[in-house]
């Protein structure tokens, strides 16, 4: 569980907690629970990160911290100084691994929020463009297993049947079932 989630989830149960604690049984009803959890969570958990690169206009400077930010916005440090920029998200699975050579030099996009669909801001050896990532399966590769052939027989989990995923051998990559 990431450190704000829990630090956050801490702090609603105490500030809850203490609401319950201070105020008769009586005057308590759940909307009121619900309009204090609400609350808390729009001024302390703000999700996303900061973009790589600032490519809109900051809906204000000198922040210090993300609750200084309106909506949605977030804290961000860049050349200018600190400002409340749009938050970047990262999308779920993996950028490929770059063939040999290098793709364009130029910048389609900054952070996986700019891309379609699933697709992943991923680096191309030069510059960054949107691609479709490759699919993560769970659990780990083991030790690298020997192989009479050196091949790349896989080069992500997403090409490998059922629960195997695409590990290291010794010489390349084949697929396996995951420790």
């Amino acid at each position: 569980m990431d450190s704000r989630v829990l630090s956050l989830s801490v702090l609603i149960l105490i500030t809850f907690f203490k609401w319950t604690d201070a105020t008769p049984t009586t005057q308590r009803n759940s909307t009121d629970a619900k309009t204090l959890i609400t609350t808390l969570l729009a001024v302390v958990c703000k999700f996303g990160h900061c973009p790589r690169r600032l490519m809109v206009v900051p809906s204000s400077r000198g922040c210090v911290c993300d609750s200084d930010c309106a909506g949605n916005h977030i804290c961000c440090v860049f050349d200018c100084g600190a400002v409340c920029v749009p938050p970047a998200f990262t999308k779920p699975g993996v950028c490929p691994r770059r063939r040999h050579g290098s793709g364009m030099c130029a910048e389609f996009c900054s952070n996986d929020s700019d891309c379609p669909r699933d697709e992943k801001c991923c680096h191309n050896g030069c510059g960054h463009e949107c691609t479709a990532p490759y699919t993560v399966k769970p659990g780990r590769c083991g030790l690298p297993k020997g192989t009479p052939v050196c091949a790349e027989f896989c080069y992500h989990d997403g090409q490998c049947p059922g629960e195997q995923k695409c590990c290291r051998t010794t010489c390349g990559h084949a697929c396996n079932e995951p420790c």
